[in-house]
């Protein structure tokens, strides 16, 4: 097995820099936009957007939330492993807002479908829109794209993306794995 760097910490930071930038150009005050992480690995950086957000940008109104998806996946209690699950907090209503949803890696897009039917039970979004980190664009089964991204990268199906963050590896760095 073998990996290789395709983000360095400098270039992880850069990256979520100009992703704050654009939700701010698009979402201006955040007076009627939410941020969302997707459980388990999104949470990071959304904690992270969020973050840059209110220190370095002075954005007040950010709701930050984080959204298990694991009861709507469609592979939930298929295969031998079982999925253990995480806990939602959302503590605000989302009826009639602009819901940014973030997960580090877009794969297949079935994580995204999964949260598109888990965020309903919290109310009728405005709009959803979707940041990711990194964008596998040759490996979507469903036709889910991303608003945001940081960058997009040609992987093919043996190989994997991993994206290690300083709050939970002790590193801000993104890696493809050869199997």
């Amino acid at each position: 097995m073998s990996q290789k760097v395709l983000l360095n910490a400098k270039e992880v930071n850069i990256i979520l820099h100009r992703l704050a930038c654009q939700l701010i150009e698009k979402h201006n005050d955040f007076s009627n936009t939410t941020l969302i992480g997707l459980q388990p690995r999104g949470i990071y950086l959304a904690n992270r957007i969020a973050k840059i957000l209110k220190e370095e940008y002075k954005v007040k109104n950010i709701q930050l939330g984080y959204l298990d998806i694991t009861f709507y996946r469609d592979d939930f209690r298929r295969g031998d492993k079982t999925l253990e699950a995480n806990k939602t907090e959302i503590n605000f209503i989302v009826e009639d807002k602009n819901v940014v949803f973030i997960d580090d890696v877009l794969y297949t897009g079935r994580s995204i479908r999964s949260a598109l039917t888990a965020i309903q039970s919290f109310g009728r979004p405005k709009q959803i829109e979707l940041l990711t980190l990194i964008d596998r664009r040759f490996s979507r089964h469903l036709p889910i794209q991303p608003d945001y991204r940081g960058r997009q990268v040609d992987v093919i199906n043996n190989e994997k993306v991993k994206v290690n963050w300083l709050e939970n590896e002790q590193e801000d760095t993104v890696y493809l794995i050869e199997k």
